[in-house]
């Protein structure tokens, strides 16, 4: 009955270490039935997501065969039921402790997985973190809706000159800064704009020009940002604010808009910035549809030909 998910989950757990890691993604599609199901493993905690209500007799053979999993190396595990109002989280063995975190990479984020829906940490973007080291070293960047500034903490630890936050959301930056401190990482290479990015383009080119810019938006966020009808507002500046040769990383988790949205809003609109890529995703986020899944897509700046 759920063999399917004992048997991706034994596979993963092979490599199981105490880093972040998706050791089940139903949402690709890829576990015909399980469409509603997430698991991941945080070091010691078994973290739970339900994003629709399954069949009863499915969630207790679920709950019980997640039970068992504390025989390897889970002392904690906690549902989090996403089809609820708000998102209730529930501990299913085990205890909470005070502080809980994120490894990736030998770094630490911290986590709370009571008071929101989302947790502080998206882990399928880990191969858009590690691009991130590759880029930061003697680098200006400019990260857009930089949430808890986990792409911020990988600058910093790889050499940036400079990191600009820039988040609606005083808490998710007042996260970040911690997320730094975590890290033994001094935030005077670090700023943290607490503004709306479509209104605040005098501020974002004060630190400019800038050698890498990062835009992670989220697909839809009421009253501020919706994809497809803003994302090309941040494009059509790039130019403004961009060092010659600035390579940009554009981002989407919108199951619905596919690559070419993104390419051809920068064609359109910032054709001196040429594509030059999309990162592969995290291997454990197993997708039926590429187009469907995380975009992490790289362009670079290239000289205007007269």
């Amino acid at each position: 009955m759920i063999e399917v998910v004992q048997n991706e989950v034994f596979a993963n757990l092979e490599h199981k270490n105490r880093e972040f890691m998706r050791i089940f993604h139903g949402r690709g599609g890829c576990f015909e039935g399980f469409e509603f199901l997430t698991i991941d493993s945080i070091d010691t905690l078994l973290f739970v997501v339900f994003f629709d209500k399954c069949n009863e007799v499915i969630e207790k053979a679920l709950l019980e065969f997640f039970k068992t999993l504390q025989n390897r190396g889970f002392d904690t595990s906690i549902i989090q039921r996403r089809y609820l109002s708000k998102a209730p989280s529930e501990l299913l063995f085990g205890e909470l402790k005070e502080e809980h975190y994120a490894i990736e990479n030998g770094l630490n984020y911290h986590l709370s997985f009571l008071q929101h829906q989302n947790i502080g940490f998206f882990s399928d973007m880990k191969k858009g973190r590690e691009f991130v080291a590759q880029m930061s070293e003697n680098s200006n960047i400019l990260n857009l809706f930089s949430y808890t500034c986990s792409f911020s903490v990988v600058a910093i630890q790889h050499g940036a000159k400079q990191v600009v936050n820039v988040d609606m959301s005083k808490a998710a930056l007042s996260v970040g800064r911690e997320n730094h401190r975590l890290n033994h990482q001094s935030t005077h290479l670090v700023k943290f704009l607490p503004y709306n990015i479509l209104k605040s383009w005098s501020k974002i080119k004060k630190y400019a020009p800038y050698d890498f810019i990062i835009i992670d938006p989220p697909s839809f966020q009421k009253g501020s940002f919706a994809a497809t009808k803003d994302y090309e507002k941040i494009i059509k500046r790039l130019d403004e604010f961009a060092n010659k040769e600035c390579v940009v990383l554009a981002c989407l988790n919108d199951p619905i808009l596919d690559e070419m949205f993104i390419r051809n809003i920068f064609a359109q609109n910032a054709c001196e910035f040429v594509f030059e890529k999309r990162l592969e995703n995290v291997e454990t986020f197993k997708t039926l549809d590429e187009n469907r899944s995380l975009k992490n897509l790289v362009f670079r700046k290239t000289l205007k030909v007269l």
